[in-house]
Parts: C-alpha cells; sequence; structure tokens
C-alpha cells in the first residue's frame, strides 16, 4: 500500500491492531481443497509433481498449515518444513521431528501405516484428526491432507502436506488422534492401496536369531570346497 494514500478518515481513538486470522479465518475445508488443488496444477500431466515445483508464492493463501515430509524409512517420515499453525499446535519448532510426534500413542501405528501408502501408491490421504479437552486445552477438530512428491532423485519420498484446526487451540503441545481416513488415487481409476491393519504395518518381521548358527569369517585363503560346506539345505518337514 503507498503510504501517501489518505483516504480512510482519521480516528481519535487509538489504532484497531487487525490480526490476519482473524480478518480472514479461512474453513478447513476451503484450506485443504486450495493446496489440492494447486498440488494438481503442478503436475502438467505427470501422476505425480517434483519437491522442486512447490514455492511458497503459489502456496500464499495457505502456507501457515503447509509443511513438506520426508520418507526416512518404511511407516515414518520427518518435517522438512513447516508453517506457523503447526509450530503453534506444538508450541515448539517441528523441523525435523517425526511426523508421529503429533499424534497421540495410540494414533502412531496407523498413521505409520497411512504414511506409507501415500509413498508406496503413491496416492492421496485424507485424514480427520482429533485432540480431546483437557484442561487448558478446548476440544479441537483437525483435517490432514498428504500430497506425495518426487525428490531430485526421482523417488517418492516427499510430500506435501497440510493441517488445519478449528476453534481455539489453547495450551500447546496439542496431539490427535486418528478419527478416520480416505485415499484417493493420483491417477482416476487406480488401484488404492489399503493400510495394513497388521500391528507391524508395512514393516518388516524380524529374523529370527538362531544361536546354533553363528557365523563364521571368512578367509581370504578359504577353498571352492569349504566355502560350499559353509552352507546347509533347510527343510521344514
Amino acid at each position: 500500500m503507498d503510504e501517501n494514500d489518505r483516504s480512510a478518515p482519521a480516528s481519535d481513538g487509538p489504532p484497531r491492531v487487525l490480526h490476519l486470522p482473524d480478518f480472514d479465518r479461512q474453513s478447513p475445508a476451503r484450506v485443504l481443497t486450495g493446496v489440492r488443488r494447486y498440488w494438481d496444477s503442478l503436475r502438467q500431466g505427470r501422476a505425480v509433481p517434483s519437491r522442486q515445483d512447490i514455492t511458497p508464492m503459489g502456496l500464499h493463501p495457505a502456507l501457515d498449515f503447509a509443511f513438506i515430509i520426508e520418507r526416512i524409512a518404511p511407516g515414518a517420515a520427518r518435517f522438512r518444513l513447516a508453517g506457523r499453525h503447526l509450530i503453534d499446535l506444538m508450541g515448539m519448532e517441528v523441523r525435523g521431528m517425526p511426523l508421529c510426534a503429533v499424534m497421540q500413542p495410540g494414533s502412531r501405528g496407523r498413521i505409520s501405516d497411512v504414511l506409507e501408502t501415500v509413498f508406496q501408491g503413491p496416492q492421496i490421504a485424507e485424514i480427520t484428526l482429533h485432540s480431546p479437552a483437557a484442561y487448558g486445552r478446548p476440544e479441537l477438530a483437525g483435517r490432514m491432507l498428504l500430497l506425495p512428491l518426487r525428490s531430485d532423485l526421482g523417488d517418492v519420498t516427499r510430500a506435501l502436506g497440510c493441517l488445519v484446526t478449528e476453534s481455539p487451540m489453547g495450551m500447546a503441545p496439542r496431539r490427535f488422534d486418528l478419527i478416520s481416513d480416505r485415499a484417493d488415487p493420483v491417477i482416476e481409476g487406480a488401484r488404492v492401496l489399503v493400510p495394513s491393519p497388521s500391528p507391524q504395518g508395512f514393516a518388516e518381521p524380524p529374523v529370527p536369531w538362531n544361536p546354533a548358527a553363528p557365523r563364521r569369517a571368512i578367509r581370504e585363503d578359504e577353498t571352492p570346497e569349504e566355502r560350499r560346506a559353509r552352507f546347509r539345505v533347510i527343510s521344514e518337514d
């Protein structure tokens, strides 16, 4: 705005401070819809856009609610960037923290499974959240959106996310229960990957330890016959 613009009448009282969230409050549905449309506009014929395509200018209407995560292990991702709203909910800087840190312990297994379907599908996930009321913390409803992204190497190990809540947040930190989740394919008509209901989710089962078969070091002068003798045929009969 031009500082020479004096069209507004002068006021005799103290200046009124307008907080942007109060002046232009957006509903969760509107914010999530805007982020999804922005992600979709970046595809340009591709199934999944690249992390490099995301810009603060493009996310400007929903920048406070957006975040970017990086997959670091099956079912696990950490925040690379996060908007002001998420920082306020947690009461701290969340960059480098795992995504499951915003969830209640009982919902962390489910969010892990849903998260892995986003990367493996790849597919889109929309999640309904709820934080119960407690002292200094009113009941809080929220919605989260996860949209897959390609890294600089071309693999789907990044995701653009959005977390929006309704009503005052109260005292931080606020953590959520996962109430429901819905998956959409990135390509219309494609198969949707359903999160595993097992306790292990997408994690590989542990390999049982066999104390009766200790490993032997391989010698440089070992003969082919000695190497073959180190292998045994195991039968389930």
